[in-house]
């Protein structure tokens, strides 16, 4: 073959190239939509095969979601069939660029104009926290949503909204301008109008609930127990004498507790924490019986005794007359707080919950034994 023959039948080659691009491209417009299966997915575009056309074309990563930290292979599979938008077509390559995102937005305004017109409520997803609220992904499109409209109290933080999902309603939107407008709060204090009145409608004393603790004061917790507050006073956390609620429950812990009282007029329900199994008195009155010799930890001491701790949470009395088997003129000249000493329980008063304690007594027995004893020869 001659060198100018070789020639001609590339140059030929090449005019087939371009009319069969040429005729490829025929019919396919800027803006128009059309149906791709998608044929490999990469971390910067999704590549798909047009349908009748068989032509391929891309969408880049920022046409397949307004979600920024979405991530490719979440949003598509190979094999998904997509309605697609032709945002631009390349006559050297061969390839049109195609958006996913436009016309799910499309679709999305059709669901925002009845939502906003019918009040309904909506899901999405925070992506981010901008300059004065936060920005919600629903049906594709990127509703603005207020740092007043946000959260339920103004003091929480917007951060943790990021990634959740969320139901709002439309305040405004323009869909010329594209632009949405939504908030979170409405729902929020719906939903907790909601809780407020099944709540009211169905309490009683003695009811059991589970809740979050919320906040706390010197005189006790704070208890969210269903879109409702109630307070746990400090002598209601534990059988023993504590400082400060937080020895016992912490902010966002989940308690489990039990009405106490109700007062309707002013909205306050008092919460009750304490459970009779762990009461220390039937603890103690299970175990022990008048006549017990035992030991016991001084606690205390006072102008007419000592006092000395049994279990924790019980007390008893050692009177001064009982310190001893001969007189004392002051507890301390006997005893010292954090001593440990031998006591025999002379009485136990359940309706007053106080137990007497005596040394003396325990000194007598000890004493008689002995007499008592075999002396041995």
């Amino acid at each position: 073959m001659s060198e100018k023959s070789g020639e001609v039948m590339e140059t030929a080659a090449e005019q087939n190239f371009e009319e069969m691009l040429e005729e490829s491209l025929k019919n396919v417009n800027t803006n128009d939509k059309v149906f791709g299966v998608v044929e490999s997915i990469e971390p910067n575009a999704v590549y798909v095969t047009l349908d009748d056309r068989k032509q391929t074309g891309y969408i880049p990563v920022d046409e397949l979601s307004n979600d920024p930290a979405a991530k490719t292979e979440d949003i598509v599979k190979v094999g998904d069939k997509l309605e697609l938008l032709i945002m631009r077509t390349n006559d050297q390559e061969g390839m049109i660029m195609l958006s996913k995102k436009r016309v799910d937005a499309t679709k999305g305004w059709d669901v925002f104009e009845k939502a906003e017109e019918n009040k309904e409520i909506l899901k999405g997803t925070v992506t981010e926290v901008v300059k004065g609220g936060v920005i919600v992904v629903s049906n594709a499109i990127r509703v603005f949503v207020p740092a007043s409209q946000a959260t339920a109290s103004r003091k929480d933080p917007l951060e943790d909204l990021v990634s959740k999902e969320v139901e709002f309603r439309l305040l405004e939107i323009d869909k010329r301008r594209r632009r949405a407008v939504g908030s979170i709060r409405s729902v929020l204090k719906e939903r907790a109008d909601a809780a407020k009145e099944a709540f009211w409608s169905t309490v009683e004393v003695g009811k059991k609930y589970t809740g979050v603790v919320k906040s706390l004061t010197s005189y006790g917790a704070f208890v969210d127990i269903g879109g409702v507050d109630g307070m746990i006073h400090i002598s209601e956390l534990s059988w023993t004498r504590i400082k400060h609620p937080s020895e016992v429950v912490n902010v966002g812990d989940t308690v489990e507790v039990y009405v106490k009282g109700i007062d309707n007029e002013k909205g306050n329900i008092s919460l009750g924490y304490k459970k009779d199994e762990d009461n220390p008195w039937n603890k103690f009155t299970a175990n022990y019986k008048v006549g017990d010799v035992i030991e016991a930890t001084i606690d205390g001491l006072s102008t007419f005794g000592a006092f000395a701790v049994i279990i924790p949470g019980v007390k008893g009395l050692i009177h001064i007359s009982q310190i001893a088997d001969h007189r004392v003129e002051k507890p301390q000249d006997e005893l010292k707080v954090g001593e440990t000493v031998k006591v025999k329980i002379t009485e136990i008063n359940n309706e007053s919950k106080r137990v007497s304690l005596s040394i003396r007594a325990v000194l007598a027995d000890e004493a008689a034994q002995a007499e008592e004893a075999p002396v041995e020869e």
